[in-house]
């Protein structure tokens, strides 16, 4: 234990941390003010696997109880030792904890057609009801987008939908292709208040036929089709391509083929959305236990990384909006409705799987709100006269479509 203490001595600037070893010693760190936690290690293994892989083995205790919160909660923890991770001056030690260190991450990253769908299957195969519990009501997996604090997720998400629409300037009888279409809530919206015509595609068997109940129930299966079907096995000539929180699935190995392949199937007056989770500070590797239990072959890009396959696919960059606290307070909802909805989703799966996402869900959402994460839309032409010269046709039609809606309603 002595040198797991000397290591939170030499990061423990922010806030009071108190660690009870597996022998009972009280062990306290203090710092500037911040959160005051106290935690209670009940395995002696983890006076060294805490010191050689914290990343992967505080949130592997938590999930297994070998490490148990005595004082303060879950988030108050990951938040204490976030912010005693920013205060850490650049250097090896600052790269090994922060998760700078990138040489395996072309292997973890490596995705072809088989490996994908294994790794889409691990996340999004599990029960619908689980996902009911704690999504907004459109089932919408991905950041919302929030206009004001007076927001609620359901709103937030119609906003995103509203928002992408209008990035794409959706017009009726559109031939659309939603990559990576989860429950098909995106596809919906797309045909019935745009009056496209959208194929949506999915690796996930689960989230397929909800999809294909979802449409046939909306009396829209005429204009809404899922296909359980990769992105790479896609032929055809769409006006519209849009892609929300899917490429973090791609991998950089694959990011050019993901281009030239979105660039083959766009009209020559096409246009494209790319909607993904990026990282604030250059190249990485995703969180180890993030990658083991969550997001196996998962990876939130840096722009850096992004743009140049982009360059290479001779396709325009006409926008990119960065989206930064959205994400924060959408994770925040999402939390929020897992906790009430915990004793339900005990009796789903079990304690273990409670305490596995709930680590999930405050690691991530310490992770926008501490600014290391970020949400990129990215907007993608043929031509560089496809779209206006200004933004003003954003907001127009939004409100636009605002106003129809509410009419017809």
């Amino acid at each position: 234990m002595s040198l797991l203490a000397h290591l939170f001595e030499r990061i423990g600037t922010v806030g009071r941390l108190c660690i009870i070893d597996a022998h009972g010693r009280r062990h306290v760190f203090a710092g500037s003010p911040g959160p005051d936690v106290a935690i209670r290690l009940h395995d002696p293994a983890l006076h060294w696997k805490l010191l050689v892989r914290p990343r992967l083995f505080l949130p592997e205790a938590y999930v297994d109880g070998t490490l148990t919160i005595e004082e303060g909660s879950l988030y108050d923890l990951i938040d204490l030792l976030a912010a005693n991770l920013d205060s850490l001056p650049e250097g090896f030690l600052e790269r090994l904890l922060n998760g700078s260190l990138t040489v395996l991450r072309r292997i973890h990253q490596y995705n072809p057609l088989s490996r994908a769908r294994r790794n889409v299957a691990h996340h999004y195969d599990l029960s619908d009801e689980l996902y009911e519990l704690f999504l907004d009501q459109d089932l919408q997996y991905s950041c919302a987008y929030f206009h004001d604090s007076t927001d609620d997720l359901d709103t937030a998400q119609l906003n995103k939908k509203r928002h992408i629409a209008a990035k794409l300037l959706i017009r009726p009888g559109q031939r659309v292709l939603d990559i990576g279409s989860g429950w098909g809530g995106l596809a919906l919206y797309l045909a019935g208040e745009c009056g496209a015509d959208v194929t949506g595609l999915t690796l996930s068997t689960e989230q397929h036929k909800a999809a294909v109940r979802r449409a046939a129930a909306a009396g829209l299966a005429d204009r809404v089709r899922f296909h359980l079907r990769d992105y790479r096995e896609e032929r055809g000539l769409y006006d519209r391509i849009v892609s929300v929180g899917m490429f973090e699935h791609v991998g950089i190995n694959h990011y050019s083929a993901f281009f030239t392949t979105l660039k083959s199937l766009l009209a020559p007056d096409g246009l494209a959305l790319l909607h993904s989770i990026s990282r604030m500070g250059g190249p990485g590797s995703t969180h180890p236990w993030i990658r083991k239990y969550i997001f196996p072959g998962g990876y939130m890009p840096a722009l850096s990384e992004v743009l140049p396959p982009v360059e290479r696919s001779k396709l325009w960059i006409t926008d990119i909006e960065i989206l930064r606290l959205h994400y924060a307070e959408t994770l925040r909802s999402w939390r929020r409705r897992f906790e009430r909805n915990r004793d339900r989703l005990r009796t789903i799966y079990d304690e273990r799987f409670c305490r596995m996402w709930e680590m999930y869900l405050v690691g991530s959402e310490v992770a926008f709100r501490r600014g290391w994460c970020m949400v990129f839309q990215m907007q993608l032409t043929m031509a560089f006269d496809t779209v206006p010269i200004t933004r003003d046709y954003i907001p127009d039609w939004e409100r636009e479509q605002r106003t129809a809606s509410d009419r017809a309603a």
